[in-house]
């Protein structure tokens, strides 16, 4: 009796998952809702008052939700026969005999929403993934672009800040960001890059980009990634397919780095020195577009202090606004954070200088600390001797 009992509890929680994951029958389903039916029926009869006809809509709105479309027309048979014995039992229109009749107006109620309902089960169907499992699946690709996009630990005297807004406030955005240490850790390669479009268009493509990217980033030299990201992105043959790129190799130890470019807006730096943003343009065409390309980069050092901010042109670009006009807000906005530090900056630049803009935005800083000035200590005084009196005379 145990092991029967084991066998019963273990196909009881096998067919549960399956059944979760959309891999198990939909007639459990379907016994539940088919049962409904009648007892709204029934209830409508006895108490009309409490139960109204157009309540079958219902089971009918759960069914599209749960059941595949040929078990969804069977629910739908049983909700008619319902909807006729109802209409035959309480009369309809002017002539029913209760405060509650079958009208036409429940009819087109309850037939509106079968047809909602079997338009997202022939999807579902189509698309191959029920709704048991759908959510799930984009809940899992969303954290993935998430746990891609982060960057890697820095070392100490490094700091880093990133933040990504899709358009729209939807969950999936056409920016991404991939990141990696090279050569034993020394070395921080770091990729941002913007595919044409926005919001949930964008998204997928920019799924797909950023596993691609993520496996080359790090496999090749820094100056042959951008070239074979650009093959990738031809051989995929998309109509809308090209993407802008900036690649960024930074040396952890001396401060030194250098950009590549494809068709993206410059980076600027602040010189702790002088206080002043510096524009580092590099020159290279957009990804997607044509074979053979040269990405020809743009060298830079990082002293202690200096502060390296990488953007996409959802921050900067406006209608009827020039694109230095952009920048230079930006990088005023960024100034306010100079004298305490970009601790938190990233997400406060954003809303600060593009939190209305329906397109997906993206900005990256990267900041070296500055070396922290030694107090000194105040000297140690010696107070003065005090001759003695000399009692002896």
């Amino acid at each position: 009796m145990r092991k029967r009992w084991h066998r019963a509890r273990t196909g009881l929680r096998k067919s549960a998952v399956d059944y979760f994951r959309g891999d198990g029958s939909d007639w459990v389903a379907f016994a539940g809702l088919f049962l409904t039916v009648p007892a709204i029926a029934v209830g409508t009869v006895v108490g009309p008052e409490w139960c109204d006809p157009a309540a079958l809509v219902l089971p009918v709105i759960a069914g599209g939700l749960v059941l595949r479309p040929a078990t969804l027309l069977l629910l739908y048979a049983s909700a008619t026969a319902a909807l006729v014995v109802e209409s035959l039992v309480l009369g309809s229109g002017p002539t029913s005999q209760v405060p509650v009749g079958v009208t036409p107006g429940t009819v087109l109620t309850v037939a509106a929403a079968g047809l909602f309902g079997l338009v997202i089960a022939q999807f579902r169907s189509r698309v191959g993934v029920p709704w048991r499992r759908g959510g799930t699946m984009l809940f899992d690709l969303r954290e993935r672009i998430r746990v891609q996009s982060r960057l890697p630990h820095l070392p100490s005297g490094w700091h880093h800040e990133m933040a990504l807004r899709p358009a729209g406030g939807q969950s999936f955005s056409g920016d991404f960001v991939v990141a990696a240490r090279t050569h034993g850790g020394r070395t921080l390669e770091v990729v941002l890059t913007d595919v044409s479009g926005k919001g949930m268009d964008a998204g997928s493509r920019a799924l797909l980009l950023s596993g691609a990217f993520g496996g080359l980033l790090g496999s090749l030299p820094p100056h042959a990634f951008l070239p074979a990201a650009n093959g990738y992105l031809l051989r995929q043959d998309w109509d809308e397919g090209f993407a802008t790129s900036i690649h960024l190799v930074l040396d952890l130890d001396s401060g030194d780095y250098e950009l590549f470019s494809a068709g993206h807006l410059p980076a600027v730096q602040l010189h702790s020195g002088t206080g002043q943003w510096e524009e580092k343009a590099a020159e290279g065409p957009l990804l997607g577009v044509y074979d053979g390309c040269q990405f020809d980069p743009v060298k830079g050092s990082l002293a202690p202090g200096d502060v390296l901010m990488l953007y996409t042109d959802g921050l900067v670009e406006a209608a009827g606004r020039d694109l230095s006009e952009g920048i230079d807000r930006l990088t005023g906005e960024a100034d306010r954070y100079v004298p305490g530090g970009f601790e938190g900056a990233a997400w406060h630049l954003i809303e600060a200088v593009a939190k209305d803009v329906n397109d997906d935005r993206a900005l990256l800083l990267l900041c070296r600390a500055a070396p922290t000035p030694a107090i000194p200590r105040p000297a140690r005084t010696e107070s003065p001797s005090v001759p003695s009196k000399d009692h002896s005379a």
